[in-house]
């Protein structure tokens, strides 16, 4: 990843802190968000190498900060991972047409994640 920097917005505070400590575990450096509008802001502020969203959060939903980044020309090549509890085939869909990178459905093993998102830059994880 460019710059080795995840943000994680999820409005789990629990969930927030199991996926710093593996995330930071595995190399990262990790910043928290917990609802859409903190992390919009701070995606656009600190342009991370990957945001890990949850779709459903308050003040603004996952789709719709996924939604703006990629409207934005000076967000919308940064990596978007939903993470969610929505299962829906048409959820899947959407945020995949919306540009997120990848897709993976709540309750989810962490090593999983962590995987992924390895896959997604392999080589430049600092």
């Amino acid at each position: 990843m460019p710059n080795g920097l995840i943000l994680v917005a999820d409005d789990d505070p629990l969930l927030r802190s199991i996926l710093e400590h593996k995330l930071t575990r595995a190399g990262y450096r990790v910043i928290l968000a917990e609802d859409g509008g903190a992390a919009l802001e701070q995606a656009r502020a600190l342009r991370p190498a990957v945001l890990v969203l949850d779709a459903m959060m308050p003040v603004l939903d996952g789709f719709e900060v996924l939604r703006r980044l990629k409207d934005d020309d000076q967000t919308r090549d940064l990596t978007v991972f939903m993470l969610t509890a929505l299962k829906r085939q048409d959820d899947v869909v959407s945020a995949l047409q919306l540009g997120a990178a990848d897709y993976l459905a709540k309750p989810f093993n962490p090593d999983e994640l962590v995987a992924r998102l390895a896959r997604l830059s392999p080589s430049e994880v600092v």
